[in-house]
């Protein structure tokens, strides 16, 4: 810590530098007639304190443009997402380690996901809790809009006893995350190569049968925020199909709060609805049609209705 004392006469200054870890020099300085004391002490002290007028600047800065640059604040808030979302699914690992591939490790990153949305200003509101499937395990349909659909599984997690979900097998080696997913009970599968895909897929039907597993899918295959949900892929309703068991739609209304081509991300509110299940019991491959059909007009439906109502209820938007 150096303290300086200020001794001006004429033109000249000297500067009584006390420095504890070295020792004292007095400083004789010729200035200008235009640089004053004050000037020159308000120089020594920056330098002194750039760090410390290096950070306030930078985070004054920051604040400015997350508050005034929509862009910025959509950039920011992803990065927020993902390194706290990150956090959230390896910060328990610990606790995971004790009962590894237990769906009730989910709750862990499910709870931290939740936390999530609080910092990015995001409420979500679910309904149809009494549509949820009982003693018996279900293939659960969800649509696809975002990567922010993560934080839609934190919110179905603690509701939705034995979840889990069906990743392409490359998140694996995404270390720790990959771990982390494995350890809740992730079901990866081989999406280039179809006889393992398929040997997957069948382990999946007797973990639905002999283990009650709910198994959360996206029947779109991609993500897609507009108003109408796109085509549904086969993958999910075979896997119902093989298992004999209900299928159970979970639409989210669409996010008002995010625009991609607008790079806009703002604070929302969305509402996660559990439909009636749709049976598959005596069902073949012959009603494949029939029921990605069914559960597609069905899902496109609530999607609508709850996307308006939220719209009207939420959000100045014609």
């Amino acid at each position: 810590m150096q303290y300086i004392i200020v001794i001006s006469f004429e033109c000249y200054y000297y500067y009584y530098i006390r420095n504890s870890e070295t020792f004292d020099v007095i400083l004789i300085i010729k200035a200008p007639d235009y640089v004053t004391t004050l000037d020159l002490i308000t120089m020594l002290l920056i330098n002194e304190y750039k760090f410390e007028i290096t950070s306030t600047v930078a985070i004054m800065f920051i604040i400015i443009m997350y508050t005034s640059s929509h862009a910025f604040r959509y950039f920011a808030k992803y990065t927020i997402f993902t390194v706290l979302s990150y956090i959230s699914a390896t910060v328990f690992l610990p606790l995971m380690l004790w009962k590894p591939r237990d769906y009730k490790n989910g709750l862990l990153p499910a709870w931290g996901g939740r936390q999530v949305s609080k910092v990015l200003g995001i409420t979500w509101e679910m309904k149809g809790k009494e549509n949820i499937v009982q003693n018996s395990g279900c293939v659960v349909l969800i649509n696809h809009q975002s990567c922010l659909d993560l934080l839609v599984l934190s919110e179905i997690y603690p509701v939705m006893e034995k979840c889990t979900v069906i990743s392409k097998k490359e998140i694996f080696y995404f270390w720790p995350f990959g771990l982390a997913s494995w350890l809740w009970g992730t079901i990866f599968i081989d999406r280039l190569n179809a006889e393992s895909a398929q040997r997957t897929l069948n382990k999946t039907g007797d973990a639905i049968r002999h283990k009650q597993a709910k198994i959360c899918m996206f029947p779109e295959g991609t993500r897609h925020g507009g108003p109408e949900l796109l085509n549904f892929k086969k993958g999910a309703f075979h896997v119902a199909i093989s298992a004999q068991c209900p299928i159970q739609p979970v639409v989210v209304s669409q996010y008002f709060f995010l625009d991609h081509g607008k790079r806009t991300f703002d604070p929302g509110h969305a509402v996660i609805t559990i439909l009636p299940p749709i049976p598959t019991e005596g069902m073949t491959k012959e009603d494949l049609p029939g029921l990605i059909e069914k559960s597609r007009t069905a899902m496109q439906e609530m999607y609508t209705k709850s996307s308006a109502e939220v719209k009207t209820k939420h959000y100045s938007v014609s």
